[in-house]
């Protein structure tokens, strides 16, 4: 007879970073990156009052199972730096509900834990691509369309030393845009779509540019544009704005580019921005040990 396992008494779960928006694709497109960080979640009450993104976690959890809430405490370690548009509030609440969850006997499916993150966000964009790895195009009440990025890729990440602040990025956007530039931001996206989901990435330059909120948060991160244009110029195929900011996102082609682009990329910005290059991550959260 099979011995029956032990229930779980502490879980940790790897949680990668991730780029949302890619330009145009607002609140639709991410990508998962190869930069992570990890959260415990173990059966031991705890003194510290949970913050607030963890109580929510939890609640939404509890409320979704069905099951009995159980006091638990948690930690995170990891690179994924925090208001800087690389899904750091993701990494929190995905790592609770995945610990929680393993730690319950897995009662919600990856896609309900899914849909818990994105309703916890706000926005699908993050928690799809932290969710199920590669890039992923999230649509309101409907699957994710996901595909995977080829290895050979790197992501070269500018990261300013001041965040910006996902609410305040939101207030400066315009009420509504106009048909021209509505038309642009589609034809752009749907162009972004179709090089990754053939993998002829080729086709991605040129196609970055937005006319829906970038313009707009461009004066929340005064280099944004001269950072882009130095990554261009030193060879990445596109840069955007990562998510509502600060960081900012230069695609190279491979891996010998990405050093080159990162040093025009550090040179076009403030003094005490860092530079972090990335490989795409396909395999989205789990967990890594119990």
């Amino acid at each position: 007879m099979k011995a029956s396992s032990k229930p779980l008494s502490s879980v940790t779960v790897s949680v990668p970073g991730t780029t949302a928006n890619v330009g145009p694709g607002f609140d639709s497109f991410g990508i998962a990156l190869g930069v992570t960080n990890k959260v415990t979640v173990s059966l031991k009450p705890t003194s510290v009052p949970h913050p607030s993104i963890v109580k929510d976690a939890a609640e939404s959890f509890f409320l979704g199972s069905g099951l009995t809430a159980f006091d638990f405490s948690w930690k995170i370690s990891g690179k994924v730096p925090q208001a800087r548009g690389l899904g750091s509030s993701v990494t929190v609440r995905l790592g609770i509900l995945l610990g929680l969850n393993a730690l319950a006997g897995k009662p919600i499916s990856r896609d309900g834990l899914f849909r818990l993150c994105s309703e916890l966000e706000g926005h699908p964009d993050n928690a799809a691509p932290a969710v199920f790895g590669g890039f992923t195009i999230a649509r309101s009440h409907l699957d994710p369309v996901r595909f995977a990025v080829a290895s050979s890729l790197r992501f070269v990440l500018l990261i300013p030393n001041f965040e910006v602040e996902t609410p305040a990025a939101r207030k400066v956007m315009p009420k509504s845009i106009g048909i021209s530039e509505a038309a642009a931001n589609a034809a752009d996206a749907a162009v972004i779509a179709t090089a990754f989901a053939t993998k002829n990435y080729q086709l991605l330059r040129g196609s970055f540019g937005d006319r829906l909120h970038q313009p707009f948060r461009a004066p929340l991160v005064p280099f944004l544009h001269d950072v882009i244009a130095a990554g261009e110029k030193a060879g990445a195929i596109g840069g955007w704005l990562s998510g509502s900011g600060s960081t900012i996102c230069c695609l190279a082609p491979d891996a010998k580019s990405s050093v080159k682009i990162a040093s025009a990329m550090r040179s076009s910005a403030s003094k005490g921005s860092n530079v972090m290059i990335c490989s795409p991550d396909n395999k989205g959260a789990f967990v890594t040990k119990s």
